[in-house]
């Protein structure tokens, strides 16, 4: 059965000077999350935007598929702090999202730095948040053991 999730967003205005306020429909997560333009291109000064969002799914959704590859593999996580940094730039004139820095440190026993980094990068790859951008941003993996 498919998951379906949603989202709204209530925009005022034009592009420039306009703004919007982002929530999550579905689990009533969040709630009226301020976005601008600005936010996106310039200053965050408390907005969200869809690329910090993107870094949140991706972030997250990957801490879950290494999570469940290290499992398989009989070595569980006792933790992992992972995070995104996605960028957002003109491309030939236009905005576009180009890469997702994946970064994970990890604590889990009985598994050396290579074997680590092995895991991590067989979860990037079939993690559904990656797996969605795969082709269209360049996504690179920082994996290391604290």
């Amino acid at each position: 059965m498919a998951a379906i999730r949603r989202a709204t967003v209530k925009w005022d205005g034009d592009l420039a000077t306009g703004d919007g306020h982002v929530s999550a429909t579905t689990s009533r997560a969040f709630s009226a999350l301020p976005v601008t333009w600005a936010s996106r291109t310039e200053h965050a000064d408390g907005r969200t935007s869809p690329e910090e969002l993107l870094a949140a799914a991706h972030a997250s959704c990957f801490s879950m598929a290494f999570s469940s590859e290290l499992a398989k593999a009989g070595t569980p996580p006792t933790s992992l702090e992972v995070s995104s940094e996605v960028t957002f730039d003109r491309v030939d004139g236009k905005w576009t999202v180009i890469s997702s820095k994946l970064t994970v440190r990890g604590k889990v026993h009985g598994l050396d730095n290579d074997r680590f980094r092995d895991i991590a990068a067989q979860a990037r790859d079939g993690c559904p948040i990656s797996r969605a951008l795969v082709g269209n941003v360049a996504i690179s993996l920082d994996a290391a053991l604290d």
